[in-house]
């Protein structure tokens, strides 16, 4: 079983992202983003829903690739057919006032992975949006086609992390685009997660929250999680990617840490964290229909994320810390001048 968990799977699943709602914006500055929810939602025929709300906007315009694909009001929902292929299709919303957004789907289609997707697109607890096309999330990377690595590197992919342990890499060892920096952010060096498998369903689940929390103050997650954001910080040159073998545990708590220290809020935060389950469904139905009834009760826990798991990540960082931005400054060592350029980075509005 131990093998099976840490198997690459492939099979895209929903292209569906959760529709996220934010606190409005403040209807008198003109100069922030208006838009308190904006989604683009890619469809298996070729279309794409916009869905989008701006409180106090009379008039939203919407282009893609320059041309003007859809209009309307305060708030909307737009199909679009028709447009041309492309590695990803970009869609600028801009509204009457103020200061407009670019977003595209969130998931990125590849041959070669299930889970690879944008870690931007969210709105901050004060009306700024995290940007898209600078930071990605994936599951394992060993299974990329030429097709896969040629679109990665038209998508700008820079450097990339590799949150796995050293069986996993050399099992799996991952195909990074021509030109891209791989670095090993081990999360469980040194660690005892996942040396000896559950026998029961109440034992996975049980492996799966003490996992993260050795994310959080375990020294191999620390020192992990602060090479990725610290890497991200400091790379001029973005896109960065980081990915361990399903893309949801490990790489869903760098995404989590990532969107919290831009003060993404956590509703949001543990949205995100949950749409692996939408994104890795058909995978995980295929490994659970090949396992006796029994067995597959104790592995479905191990497939799944589940608000549980996030939520003890919190919980650890509370009780060793006693707040995120000291997680931030004492386990990951981001100090305030970080913070402000990650921020300053990655964020519009």
């Amino acid at each position: 079983m131990k093998k099976a968990l840490l198997a690459a799977t492939v099979v895209a699943s929903a292209l569906t992202a959760a529709l996220i709602t934010a606190p409005a914006a403040n209807a008198g500055d003109r100069s922030a983003i208006p838009f308190t929810e904006a989604t683009v939602t890619a469809g298996a025929d070729g279309s794409f829903t916009l869905e989008w709300k701006a409180p106090g906007t009379r008039r939203v315009e919407i282009k893609a690739n320059g041309k003007v694909v859809a209009k309307g009001g305060a708030q909307g929902r737009a199909v679009v057919t028709g447009l041309p292929a492309a590695d990803r299709q970009w869609f600028d919303f801009k509204p009457q006032h103020g200061q407009g957004l670019r977003l595209a789907d969130r998931l990125v289609k590849l041959d070669g992975t299930a889970n690879f997707r944008d870690a931007g697109g969210y709105r901050t607890g004060t009306g700024q949006w995290v940007r898209m096309g600078e930071v990605y999330r994936s599951d394992a990377l060993n299974k990329l086609t030429a097709n896969d690595l040629a679109k990665l590197r038209r998508l700008h992919v820079r450097t990339v992390f590799d949150l796995r342990m050293e069986d996993e890499r050399s099992k799996d060892a991952d195909k990074v685009p021509a030109g891209a920096a791989y670095v090993v952010a081990d999360v469980f060096a040194g660690s005892g997660s996942f040396q000896t498998m559950p026998r029961t369903p109440d034992e996975a689940v049980k492996a799966m929250v003490d996992a993260e929390r050795a994310m959080v103050s375990g020294a191999g997650g620390k020192k992990a999680y602060a090479q990725v954001l610290e890497g991200i910080e400091r790379d001029r040159d973005r896109s960065v990617l980081f990915h361990c073998t399903a893309g949801k545990d490990r790489t869903g708590w760098a995404n989590a840490a990532l969107l919290t220290a831009l003060g993404v809020p956590r509703q949001t935060v543990e949205a995100d964290y949950l749409a692996s389950n939408d994104y890795r469904r058909a995978a995980n139905d295929a490994i659970l229909s090949h396992l006796p009834a029994q067995q597959a009760a104790v592995y479905k826990p191990l497939l799944d994320v589940r608000p549980e798991y996030l939520n003890a990540g919190y919980d650890e960082v509370g009780a060793t810390y006693g707040s995120f931005d000291r997680y931030l400054k004492d386990g990951l060592g981001i100090d305030a001048r970080e913070l402000k350029q990650l921020k300053k980075d990655l964020l519009v509005g």
